[in-house]
């Protein structure tokens, strides 16, 4: 039988409020609170606490605080990867990002989501990964929502809302967030 964490961690419809997450987020909650109040300027300690909460980012991640996540471990990066402040990632599953990724401030990535039937949504909830490729910009106050892919060299106008998958060398805006023309 699948615990809760490998059913989340599958896709698979799974309990939230499971001790095993439970603890996890919390540990993630500590963590942040350390980079988001205790420290707030990226040094030495900040990157301490950045390599606990992100075992699987690239040593050359820059954060501006705040910053939240849910577990931080599902969150792979390449090197130079930039988030400005007040980003949001929920990585109940993986979310990648290639090298060379800036985030403008307030970029939300979620990787949740839930049922439509009210029910199941009291009690579960489901996730999809997230892939971001290399040279991208995400403009400010751009949400990206679960199961998407964005290519290589694309970039997101701010306060879009990504809801289908961005091929690689565009430029896309809006909400829902369109490709109108391609990057050379």
């Amino acid at each position: 039988m699948k615990s809760e964490k490998e059913k989340m961690l599958a896709g698979e419809t799974y309990f939230s409020n499971d001790k095993e997450l439970t603890i996890e987020r919390q540990n993630a909650k500590k963590l942040l609170h350390k980079l988001n109040v205790t420290e707030y300027l990226m040094n030495g300690n900040a990157r301490g606490i950045l390599k606990q909460l992100l075992p699987n980012a690239h040593k050359r991640l820059y954060i501006e605080p705040p910053f939240h996540c849910d577990y931080g471990y599902n969150i792979h990066s390449g090197e130079n990867v930039y988030f400005n402040v007040n980003c949001v990632v929920l990585d109940t599953m993986k979310v990648t990002i290639g090298n060379n990724v800036f985030f403008g401030p307030n970029t939300h990535i979620y990787t949740a989501t839930h049922p439509l039937n009210t029910i199941e949504r009291r009690t579960v909830e489901s996730s999809k990964p997230v892939s971001i490729g290399n040279d991208c910009w995400i403009g400010g106050n751009s949400i990206i929502l679960p199961g998407i892919s964005i290519g290589n060299d694309c970039v997101i106008g701010a306060g879009s809302v990504v809801t289908k998958d961005i091929p690689d060398h565009s430029l896309a805006v809006g909400n829902p967030a369109k490709v109108i023309r391609k990057i050379n």
